[in-house]
């Protein structure tokens, strides 16, 4: 009897045991599928990782020179994938499209045995776009209309950026290296890793930024600023 009952309970943990390794394999086959054919886990990605992601998505249209008057047909795309790891991301990025206005202004240094006048560029945000990308699909942003030109024959350009997450602390705004008349997208700097993408338009006004124009003293400016958020 006593040999019966331990024939039983071998044979019964024998099923269970080969039952288990069934489903083990079942849930591994599944997770593989899933992983290859499912969303692409972004939950821990890092600012740069996100950027990284960004910069492969994001272009520039209608942006080549400064003809137009108000850049009123260029456009941020934010493209689908369709190059490299092509799945939509499980959790969909938080990107802002920023635009600036970017001036040199004149300004007036003094030390103890001298007094003179240089350049500082100041920087303003004429309008900030909010949406969500994950890569499924294509998104447009249009530039904002009537961007400011400058007054005085100031030295003015605009800058565009698309980063991820949330907006810009005053810590991570851009910054030129060089002379703003003479500066290009690689001259620009920003106080964070974040950035996926930015280009430094062409001046819509070239003569006021020629290298040898003469200072002019600025005029107030009005600034507007405004967010539109498209989830």
């Amino acid at each position: 009897m006593h040999s019966t009952q331990t024939r039983l309970r071998h044979g019964t943990l024998t099923a269970c045991a080969a039952a288990l390794a069934l489903l083990a394999a079942g849930c591994s086959k599944a997770s593989a599928e899933a992983q290859a054919g499912g969303c692409r886990d972004d939950g821990q990605w890092s600012g740069r990782e996100q950027a990284a992601w960004l910069r492969t998505a994001v272009a520039f249209r209608g942006t080549a020179d400064g003809a137009g008057p108000s850049y009123e047909d260029a456009t941020v795309v934010l493209r689908a994938q369709h190059t490299g790891d092509v799945r939509m991301l499980c959790q969909p990025l938080d990107v802002h499209v920023e635009f600036w206005t970017l001036s040199a202004r004149t300004k007036e240094t003094e030390t103890e045995t001298e007094t003179g006048t240089g350049t500082e560029t100041e920087t303003s945000s004429v309008m900030r776009y909010g949406l969500s990308a994950d890569g499924s699909r294509t998104r447009t942003v249009g530039f904002p209309r009537g961007l400011p030109a400058g007054q005085d024959g100031i030295c003015t350009r605009v800058l565009v950026a698309a980063y991820a997450g949330a907006p810009l602390s005053d810590r991570e705004l851009p910054w030129m290296t060089r002379d703003l008349a003479i500066a290009r997208d690689m001259d620009v700097r920003f106080g964070t890793d974040r950035i996926g993408a930015h280009r430094l338009l062409p001046p819509q006004d070239p003569t006021a930024c020629t290298t040898d124009r003469p200072t002019a003293d600025p005029s107030p400016t009005r600034s507007t600023t405004w967010d539109i958020y498209h989830p």
